[in-house]
């Protein structure tokens, strides 16, 4: 009776005890779920793609010196940190060319499951310097953005290698409008970079080489009785953003602009929605709150309709 007394003693406390342990440190069992997730991803990655990034993701790999353009240096944080487990997920699954990358990457989703990828992708945080810390935002997909001439990934050159949006829109600052990027202006960077094995970068030098302009769809549009500036609100140090949304984080451009019907009927009825992006009632709150912080934003009319 004694030693059943103990015994049952004995089992109430080591299950306290791992309860206790559960409760107290349940981020020691993801850790070491997560520990073991890298652990799989990197003997997937040595297999599958160390032959061309190198077994340090350096993309020094036996096969890389066979590329004209040299695999994606995986460990560098400055460019890897900002892309979002969903992009990465994309290369690796369907291949370079559904981010507009170069098909030298192959889809590999015929080899690896959905859950080695994650795998693989967690194996890959873990290369780089600086270290990775936490999740970017996700990425943004507008309804009925346009299909452009060009695959320009947003995600990529704005968002990754963080280019200044006025290095291709380069008239914002001294002009009424933003511009739209030439030729000349992208093959400052794609003269050589993917210039012989991205079909994307090919359609740029052969627009170039029939002294083709390249036919942007426009996505942002005022009316036509509306005089919009940039050069005042770069002045001012308005973000981008502010009125284009997170583009660095669109793969594909899109706006969801204008007066829009369901608004219009909310007013009908008495209620007071927000404007819509881009109209007259958004643009006079933006000033008016601008104002109200000490900025001399005008509010007359004839500023926008002269």
């Amino acid at each position: 009776m004694r030693w059943s007394i103990v015994l049952g003693g004995l089992v109430a406390i080591a299950t306290a005890a791992a309860v206790v342990a559960f409760i107290v440190e349940p981020d020691a069992v993801g850790a070491t779920s997560s520990s073991r997730g890298r652990e799989l991803g990197k003997e997937l990655f040595d297999r599958q793609c160390a032959t061309c990034h190198g077994a340090g993701g350096r993309g020094d790999g036996p096969s890389a010196a066979g590329f004209a353009t040299k695999p994606a240096d995986l460990a560098d944080g400055r460019l890897m940190n900002p892309l979002p487990d969903e992009l990465l997920t994309n290369v690796i699954r369907r291949g370079g060319p559904a981010e507009g990358l170069a098909p030298t990457m192959p889809p590999f989703e015929k080899f690896l499951s959905e859950s080695q990828t994650a795998q693989v992708v967690a194996y890959v945080r873990s290369l780089a310097q600086p270290p990775f810390r936490s999740a970017p935002p996700p990425l943004v997909r507008v309804a009925g953005a346009p299909r452009q001439p060009i695959f320009f990934n947003h995600v990529i050159h704005a968002g990754s290698f963080g280019i200044e949006c006025q290095y291709c829109h380069a008239d914002a600052r001294r002009s009424e409008y933003a511009g739209l990027p030439s030729v000349t202006r992208c093959l400052g960077c794609h003269a050589i970079i993917g210039a012989q094995d991205n079909p994307e970068i090919r359609k740029i030098h052969d627009y170039a080489s029939r002294r083709e302009a390249i036919p942007w769809v426009r996505v942002f549009k005022v009316p036509e009785f509306t005089y919009f500036p940039h050069k005042p609100h770069v002045r001012a140090a308005v973000a981008c953003q502010r009125c284009h949304g997170p583009i660095e984080r669109m793969r594909v451009v899109g706006a969801e602009t204008g007066q829009q019907l369901g608004n219009d009927l909310k007013r009908l009825i008495g209620l007071r929605p927000a404007p819509p992006p881009l109209t007259m009632g958004w643009c006079i709150d933006c000033h008016r709150a601008e104002n109200a912080k000490g900025a001399k934003a005008p509010l007359d009319c004839v500023t926008c309709h002269h």
